[in-house]
């Protein structure tokens, strides 16, 4: 096994366009990957395009091997162009292995109390201990008390913020449910702490507890929007924009109305965990448009929700690219691509044979009732565009569980998630090595079918004559090997699209110029957050 370690590096904007440029010119041969839908594996035949050595090498492959390929793992077995393929691919990702926080003078990364961490999972618990730790250095260096959380979501972060760092947090997020949340959970941790300290009869201090702020931040438009709104409270208590609303600059956002909620704090600092989609984008915008704004923290995630419709716009504000270096190289990435660049290697590396294996039956199992849906309901494709979805709650729920299990027993990884597949319960797994071949058979005959019949109950469709299922996996029962190489192969190309990602939006912030400092800096465990990169950038104080 040979692995290859990244060779580039990102400290000025020269240097992460060199990067970009690589990045660009290397997977331009391989859109094929890029732009291809799993489910649509036997539709369109998707094997075809790929070199036929490779797929001929890896369809004999353990599949412990195939999970590796995404890590940049490669067999000394395999053809010279394979292994090239996978090594280039990891020495153009940017690394993920955590980062020592014991280099960072001052931070220190604590554990939560109780009280709150109370409705974390081991992930959020996680996440918030070293980003909220990441934020109280970041806001101490620039001397700044504020703290805008964008997305707050129900607000552990602002919490810990708040309570344990003693920081003004104003916390955003685009749902009232959220903020009635953040509200009610501050108001129990705030009556704790007061019990606390009458018990043990300290002096009673004032706490500072998050103010949360109803407000839809999804893009420089929506900003626009909102920048002259006159900021209300419902009768719930929390505070929201005003909807009459006239057009003006983003930055107006932060200029405007943050200051009046900031405690008459001259300096901010924009935060966001997780800030889905767009948003982590709009927040590094905002961060240069807006003097107050001494720095930003960012950790996003979702780039399947990135926009790209205006990419040919040369002051266009979509999601993706945002700089100008790789706007002007013409890159785009679809729908697919992007969405391919949410897989995570780290998940994948560590997963057993039996639960691997599993998980490629089951793309099988997907692609096949594609070709039933395309046969007998055609229209249902385009009526029904999310039915891929189905069943992804379940699974996340029962990796995160094997995550756990081998976190706690020293394990590498946990199963990443496959997209795009139609409900399945456990007893979907078909894995019986006691079994005889033609025994087995039946048994993935008898589970598609079972699949199908599932999948159309949900899609409130008929059920189909056995004969309609027999003829379809017939069809595609032999090729079906060649969905693990496939699905693997592609997965391989998933950190470098991220890679070009993060580093458009470093080149943003770096082309700025002189007057502020930005990185890209690994803060959480990838096995256990695979969207671990923070970018973070600071104002240079005059």
């Amino acid at each position: 096994m040979a692995e290859k370690k990244c060779n580039y590096s990102c400290n000025t904007a020269s240097e992460t366009l060199e990067w970009i440029h690589a990045i660009i010119k290397f997977i331009a041969p391989y859109r094929y990957f890029l732009n291809a839908h799993v489910v649509n594996f036997f539709k369109d035949r998707l094997w075809e395009a790929v070199d036929k050595e490779w797929m001929d090498c890896l369809r004999k492959e353990p599949v412990e091997n195939l999970l590796r390929i995404p890590s940049g793992v490669v067999q000394d077995h395999w053809p010279s162009s394979l292994k090239d393929f996978i090594l280039t691919l990891r020495s153009l990702s940017l690394s993920r292995e955590q980062a020592d926080f014991q280099e960072f003078s001052g931070m220190h990364i604590a554990s939560l109390s109780n009280v709150l961490a109370q409705g974390m999972n081991h992930k959020k618990k996680h996440e918030v201990e070293a980003f909220s730790s990441l934020v109280s250095l970041v806001a101490k260096q620039v001397g700044a008390r504020t703290v805008v959380d964008v997305g707050a979501g129900q607000g552990y972060l602002a919490q810990v913020l708040a309570f344990d760092y003693q920081l003004s947090v104003i916390a955003i997020d685009a749902c009232s449910h959220h903020g009635k949340i953040t509200d009610a959970r501050a108001e129990r941790i705030r009556k704790h702490y007061a019990a606390k300290m009458r018990k043990n009869c300290s002096e009673l201090r004032e706490f500072s507890v998050p103010k949360t702020v109803t407000c839809r931040v999804l893009s420089s438009d929506t900003l626009k929007a909102l920048s002259n709104c006159p900021v209300e409270n419902d009768h719930a208590g929390n505070r929201h924009f005003s909807q009459k609303c006239s057009g003006s600059q983003p930055s107006q956002l932060t200029e405007n109305v943050l200051p009046s909620l900031s405690y008459s704090d001259s300096t901010l600092v924009i935060a966001g965990l997780h800030a889905c989609g767009d948003l982590s984008v709009t927040m590094l915008r905002t961060f240069l448009e807006c003097d107050k704004a001494k720095a930003v923290i960012s950790v996003g995630c979702c780039y399947n929700l990135l926009s790209e419709e205006a990419i040919d716009i040369v002051d266009s504000c979509c999601g993706f690219p945002v700089s100008q270096g790789v706007k002007s190289a013409g890159v785009a990435l679809d729908k697919n691509a992007r969405d391919l660049a949410c897989q995570s290697a780290d998940r994948w590396r560590g997963l057993g044979e039996h639960a691997g294996l599993h998980n490629f039956e089951l793309h099988a199992f997907r692609a096949s009732f594609q070709m039933v849906l395309l046969r007998h309901y055609p229209n249902i494709l385009l009526e029904s565009p999310t039915i891929g979805r189905q069943g992804k709650a379940l699974r996340r729920q029962q990796n995160q569980r094997i995550l756990e299990s081998n976190l706690h027993h020293g394990g590498a990884s946990e199963s990443g998630e496959p997209r795009k597949s139609v409900a399945f319960p456990h007893e979907y797994s078909f894995i019986q090595s006691s079994k005889s071949s033609k025994s087995r058979a039946l048994d993935r005959y008898s589970l598609f079918v079972k699949f199908c019949e599932s999948g159309l109950g949900r899609l409130h469709l008929p059920r189909l004559e056995d004969t309609d299922y027999s003829a379809v996996w017939r069809e595609s029962e032999s090729f079906a090997e060649l969905i693990g190489p496939y699905w693997s192969l592609r997965a391989a190309l998933a950190s470098v699209l991220e890679t070009l990602i993060l580093l458009d939006r470093l080149l943003l912030l770096q082309e700025y110029g002189n007057d502020l400092e930005a990185s890209l800096l690994p803060i959480f465990n990838p096995v256990l957050s695979p969207r671990n990169m923070a970018i973070i950038a600071t104002k240079c104080r005059n």
